[in-house]
């Protein structure tokens, strides 16, 4: 189909009065044309012109009411055809105008009734074999040209529907990655702000404690501060680089590599507790990223809440398909680290981030207190191959 087939196709739904207005103006004419050159004098007859207008005029109305309409415009095209046959015109446009609009708007009873009236109607009521012919073609094919009308409006508007329904899918499938995206984010933003204050708030406690007894010991206790802020800032800019909007193409999430722990490791120990760690760097960025911030979160609750003195880190990789993350405290604080339970497994958001990023690459964390002594551990497994 062209597009100005299309256009015009699409113009006439829009105003039906250009449509039928034509088609009321041809079905009358054709009717009094009949009546004018009826050879047995029916042009002569005001009741002839009557019945052969008052049978097209209300194909006006025929979408609103199609059913009435047939009947409207049959009533007085039969009348004439009893009255005066020989001036009805060969094809009463009319009535071939009103039965299409039955087969594509009507009921289905409406349209089984109208089907079979045009059928056995015509049967009866022709006078030739070849008369019947023509007249169950002109009515009959009106009712079939309706009734494919009537089937592409239906396919129509199933495709519309499927389009409708593809729509709603795609905006609920970009509403949960936005969800998605915004519980990522909110994850980062907790670990970077957790890490980074905690470690602050510890500093900035001990530096005034031993200004005038240990002046370089405050001093690093200040340098500690400013270093976690500054680390701070960077990891925050890489996080809110993803809500850019000013056209560039941004990394879809910021990953930290399991090479970057020494920052945070240095600054654990300036904290005042002893680090011994062995840190394997190994697996795709997404499972480094993953491991880093779980190593993050569990030193984060070691200086924010163990009281401990020494904390061991190992992150390996076992028999080749899963990266092992352990820290463990010899603490004596609160069990855990955010408010967890006795056994540390539930409560607190940063013991469930560390369960959510482990899970998130199709690992498990365990966390609670140790078995071999004082102490909280977290441990973390990670498919390499996830």
């Amino acid at each position: 189909m062209g597009k100005w087939t299309e256009g015009l196709l699409v113009w006439g739904r829009a105003r039906p009065w250009a449509v039928d207005a034509p088609l009321v103006a041809l079905a009358v004419w054709v009717s009094v044309w009949g009546v004018y050159t009826d050879p047995h004098g029916a042009g002569g007859k005001w009741w002839a012109y009557t019945l052969a207008i008052a049978g097209s005029l209300p194909l006006w109305w025929r979408r609103r009411a199609p059913w009435a309409v047939m009947g409207a415009c049959g009533v007085p095209t039969m009348a004439l055809s009893a009255l005066a046959h020989s001036a009805m015109p060969q094809i009463q446009v009319a009535m071939a105008v009103a039965i299409y609009t039955v087969a594509d708007r009507g009921k289905d009873w409406q349209r089984a009734v109208l089907l079979a009236i045009c059928v056995v109607g015509n049967v009866i009521g022709t006078r030739s074999f070849d008369g019947m012919l023509f007249s169950l073609l002109v009515s009959v094919g009106s009712f079939v040209v309706g009734s494919l009308v009537r089937e592409l409006r239906r396919l129509a508007g199933v495709e519309a529907e499927r389009a409708r329904q593809a729509g709603l899918r795609a905006a609920s499938d970009a509403a949960r990655a936005v969800a998605e995206e915004r519980g990522r984010i909110a994850r980062e933003m907790h670990d970077i702000l957790a890490h980074a204050v905690s470690l602050m708030v510890v500093q900035a406690e001990a530096g005034p404690l031993v200004v005038h007894s240990n002046p370089d010991r405050a001093i690093r206790a200040f340098d500690a501060i400013a270093d976690s802020g500054r680390d701070a800032m960077v990891q925050l800019r890489r996080v809110l680089g993803v809500l850019k909007e000013d056209g560039a193409a941004p990394a879809l999430a910021p990953q930290p590599r399991l090479a970057e722990l020494g920052g945070v490791l240095d600054r654990v120990r300036e904290a005042g507790v002893a680090v011994d760690a062995r840190i394997e760097e190994a697996g795709p960025a997404e499972v480094q990223a993953a491991a880093y911030r779980i190593v993050q979160e569990a030193l984060t609750n070691v200086v924010k809440h163990a009281r401990a003195d020494r904390v061991v880190v190992r992150v390996a990789v076992r028999g080749g398909a899963d990266l092992t993350v352990s820290v463990a405290d010899d603490g004596t604080g609160p069990a855990a680290s955010a408010g967890a339970g006795v056994d540390g497994r539930s409560g607190g958001r940063g013991l469930l981030s560390i369960r959510e990023r482990a899970a998130a690459c199709g690992g498990s964390a365990e966390t609670g207190p140790r078995t071999d002594g004082p102490g909280y551990l977290v441990a973390a497994v990670l498919p390499l191959n996830a």
